[in-house]
């Protein structure tokens, strides 16, 4: 069958401008601009990579955003100040801390610390807590990016068999949580799953996110269905760095209905779901 390479660029490209026509019109109804705030400590340089990325989408639609810039070697306490602070403006509706942080420096500490209602990585308990129990809340970016491109390639996912590969408190659990949101009916493997090619074969749509290079080959993938790959992971091929996802991409992509390629697929809609999670908080604010 014709393979279907899923365009997550493109995708992130038209939800963005949907966010700025949004944003856009709110702003003329006299409505404050919706403002993300990011704090990176140290020099990580694929750290400092993402964070560039996401001030540039924040400002393609239309966000106020502003950056704080810590030192690697900076306290507990400075890096809890920073967010305090953060949490008390009024022209920050979100705030995003990049992870990962250096090891003298508690992230779940860091996490329950930032309010709820500006957590637009999704991670606080609470909001970990409402999605669970099918409330409306802010939701990690990573799942939510799969989601929207499930649905803008799928349609219904009523009545459809998801399979999600992993269990991590980031995507697995939450994409799980997300797809029996939408009616379908939902599989998790994990490492302790007993053939989880067997299980995997049965799915009408695969969510690869276990971090493990390249593990879902053409015998994993059902005739037609839709993969969509979360893993990056850098090999080495010909002396040459690589990034290659979880899934086997020239061994599966004909086998499939559609698939996202890594990298290009799901990373550029985590970025715009973060913009879309900011502009959820500006409007519940």
């Amino acid at each position: 069958m014709p393979v279907n390479i899923i365009d997550g660029r493109q995708l992130s490209d038209l939800l963005i401008e949907e966010m700025a026509q949004e944003v856009k019109v709110r702003m003329a109804q006299g409505h404050q601009q919706p403002g993300l705030a990011v704090v990176l400590v140290g020099e990580d340089p694929a750290s400092t990579i993402y964070v560039r990325n996401k001030i540039r989408c924040a400002e393609k639609a239309g966000l106020f955003s502003v950056v704080t810039r810590l030192d690697e070697t900076c306290t507990q306490q400075e890096l809890e100040d920073v967010v305090n602070e953060l949490n008390e403006r009024d022209d920050i509706h979100g705030i995003l801390v990049q992870l990962p942080l250096p090891e003298h420096l508690s992230e779940e500490r860091i996490i329950n610390l930032i309010k709820p209602s500006k957590d637009v990585d999704g991670f606080h308990p609470v909001n970990v807590g409402l999605l669970s129990s099918g409330q409306a809340t802010l939701i990690p970016c990573t799942p939510l990016g799969c989601l929207e491109i499930l649905k803008r390639e799928m349609g219904d996912l009523s009545g459809k068999h998801a399979v999600v590969v992993g269990r991590s408190n980031i995507v697995g659990k939450p994409m799980a949580n997300l797809l029996l949101q939408a009616n379908c009916t939902v599989s998790i493997v994990h490492s302790k799953t007993i053939d989880a090619a067997a299980l995997c074969r049965q799915a009408d749509i695969l969510v690869a996110a276990v971090g493990v290079a390249e593990l879902v080959d053409d015998n994993w993938v059902k005739p037609g269905a839709v993969v969509i790959d979360v893993g990056i992971n850098a090999t080495e091929i010909d002396g040459k760095r690589k990034l290659v996802g979880d899934v086997n991409f020239e061994n599966v992509a004909g086998k499939c209905r559609a698939i996202t390629p890594v990298p290009g697929g799901v990373g550029p809609m985590t970025i715009a779901c973060l913009i879309k999670n900011t502009l959820v908080a500006a409007k519940q604010n």
